[in-house]
């Protein structure tokens, strides 16, 4: 998939990571890249990044680098597990995070998402996302209740 293929695949409106102000940036074969603002929309009270903006990017990325990995006409991934190392607080600007594949199986897939600060470059988070694959229900085919 080339990245112009994975923003239409990914607008479905509206999303949190919409909500976020989350932008796709790059992809490649080996890893896909996005960032996110640093501001009101993404604060805790304090005035720094907020814990669960981060881990909110983390899992876009991982989701969607995720699906670039299947064939999203007859499969699904779905979060299982994630984790997050917050390393360095961030006030303003914005960060970028970079999502590659440590694991891609039949029936899970493992992503590590490294969230840096654009500016600076340093560490702002280290994530780790577990994904299900999951078989789409056949088209026509009826479910029970």
């Amino acid at each position: 998939m080339t990245l112009d293929d994975v923003k239409i695949w990914a607008s479905h409106r509206p999303t949190l990571a919409d909500s976020l102000g989350i932008e796709l940036t790059d992809i490649t074969e080996h890893y896909l890249e996005g960032r996110m603002p640093v501001d009101g929309r993404t604060h805790q009270p304090m005035g720094l990044l907020h814990g669960g903006a981060s881990v909110a990017l983390a899992e876009t990325l991982g989701s969607i680098g995720a699906a670039t990995r299947i064939d999203v006409t007859r499969q699904a991934c779905v979060g299982l597990e994630i984790n997050a190392n917050h390393i360095k607080g961030v006030r303003d600007g914005w960060v970028r995070g970079r999502a590659t594949a440590l694991h891609v199986g039949r029936s899970t897939q493992v992503w590590e998402i490294r969230i840096t600060h654009e500016e600076t470059g340093a560490l702002v988070c280290i994530s780790r996302i577990t994904m299900a694959v999951i078989d789409l229900p056949a088209a026509g085919s009826k479910t029970q209740a």
